[in-house]
């Protein structure tokens, strides 16, 4: 029987209900309604329940999202998705940089930019590849497969040569990525939805320039993206496309993923195109985010362009430019506490495991998707690592939640501060072969030389 994930009435109601709760709504009366009817909760950590349930329930589930949608928010002035209106918020909002085309901002130290930004595809790459086999799986499980085979704290790809197969049973490797992450099993760089929207938004700005708007956004994923390689908030509202809901409503229409990490890992194009201009990278991001997202998974997207912008010059330590990130989120958030807590944590410990268990502690609420853990996991990964690649991607990893996803995004930001291709350790770029696998264009099997000339040339068209 097929069950499709992340779409189906009677799943999408227990996030929406947490969703909820965490964006000041007062869901507990819906909550009673849908329990007293027999309704299942959410799924713990897959995209859709076992079994489907009766046609009674589903058509309660669909009347109930949208009574959900209608509750007022205590959170609206604090955490607006309205770009103005987050500005308003932002007392430090970073100054417009040099206009497109301009002298490159990311020569400042001297690296040319084109192998700065094949550093930052690579390290992308990297920190994905490295947290696929053990996505969805949970803290306690990574920790024990890795120390199984001596590698904790985590320095190099998992593998499972030498795991006692009693672990392996318990704690089963991510099936569809076992068989090409694995240490063992690495040749090039497959396919993966961290990979595959850095792809898209390079056609977005190759076809629609930085003036693109959201609608230019959804028309490329309906030309070019398969649907099935969407998950979460893009599933959604890509369906909602498919059903005539017009952007930006197809992020709010029965979306409860609306606030999880989908627009994060879109947002690196944004700033590797920007660099030196935050600004612009997080208003970038925040149209692109603004298809499937709102409030704290748009700020994630910007934060994370506004980072990247900066550390894209190669001018600037990561703690500066985590700093330039925050700057484009509203101060009172929900992710920019969680950012800053982080960071404190992060700096304040020696070892990284205790950050970790905290941040798990705080966050112990969030789907291992949402973007508010991610982010702040992202963060005390940099921030503990000092900016180091090996460091960056090995803590966002161990750190569990979405291992893939937390990696890439360090992954790129401690290859920008790398600078180089050549200033990554062979282990991890050796078993990429300069190859990534894809779904999207024309792109299969190209390399990031290619990727980072492409880049480079978007990031200097005026």
């Amino acid at each position: 029987m097929l069950r499709l994930t992340w779409v189906q009435p009677e799943d999408l109601l227990g996030h929406e209900l947490r969703q909820a709760e965490q964006d000041g709504r007062e869901p507990s009366a819906i909550a009673a309604r849908w329990t007293a009817a027999g309704g299942p909760p959410a799924p713990d950590r897959a995209g859709a329940s076992p079994a489907p349930v009766s046609p009674y329930l589903r058509l309660l589930a669909q009347d109930l999202l949208d009574e959900l949608a209608d509750l007022p928010s205590r959170l609206t002035e604090r955490e607006p998705t309205d770009l103005e209106r987050v500005k308003a918020l932002c007392p430090d909002w970073p100054a417009r940089g040099p206009a497109p085309g301009a002298a490159d901002p990311s020569r400042a130290s001297g690296t040319p930019a084109e192998a700065r930004l094949e550093a930052a595809w690579l390290g992308r790459a990297a920190g994905c590849v490295l947290g696929k086999p053990v996505e969805k799986l949970p803290l306690d499980g990574i920790r024990r497969l890795a120390r199984s085979v001596g590698n904790w704290p985590l320095r190099t790809w998992f593998t499972a040569r030498g795991v006692p197969p009693e672990l392996t049973a318990a704690y089963p490797w991510n099936r569809r990525s076992a068989a090409t992450s694995l240490a063992e099993n690495i040749d090039g760089t497959p396919e993966d939805d961290d990979l595959n929207y850095p792809l898209l938004n390079l056609l977005l700005l190759q076809r629609h320039g930085r003036g693109f708007s959201t609608a230019d956004v959804a028309r490329l994923w309906l030309d070019e993206l398969p649907a099935g390689r969407t998950f979460t908030a893009e599933r959604v509202a890509y369906r909602n496309l498919l059903s005539g809901v017009e952007p930006p409503r197809t992020a709010r229409h029965r979306n409860p993923f609306r606030e999880w990490i989908g627009a994060l890992i879109r947002a690196d194009v944004h700033g590797w195109t920007n660099p030196g201009d935050p600004a612009a990278a997080a208003e970038q991001a925040h149209r692109d985010a603004a298809l499937t997202h709102t409030a704290n998974g748009v700020y994630a997207a910007m934060f994370t362009a506004a980072t990247i912008a900066e550390a894209a010059t190669g001018a600037h330590d990561v703690h500066h430019c985590l700093r330039t990130g925050l700057s484009v989120v509203p101060p009172g958030s929900r992710l920019a506490r969680a950012v800053r807590h982080a960071i404190r944590l992060a700096r304040r410990t020696e070892d990284f495991d205790p950050v970790v268990d905290e941040l798990h502690a705080a966050h112990h609420a969030h789907h291992w998707v949402h973007a508010v853990p991610n982010t702040a996991l992202i963060a005390a990964a940099l921030t503990h690592a000092d900016g180091d690649f090996t460091g960056s991607i090995c803590r966002a990893v161990a750190g569990g939640w979405d291992t893939d996803s937390a990696g890439a995004t360090a992954g790129s930001i401690a290859g920008l501060l790398a600078g180089h291709p050549r200033a990554l350790p062979d282990r991890w770029t050796t078993p990429l072969k300069n190859r990534l696998a894809t779904s999207v264009g024309d792109f299969n099997g190209i390399g990031f030389d290619t990727l980072a000339h492409l880049t480079h040339r978007e990031a200097l068209r005026s």
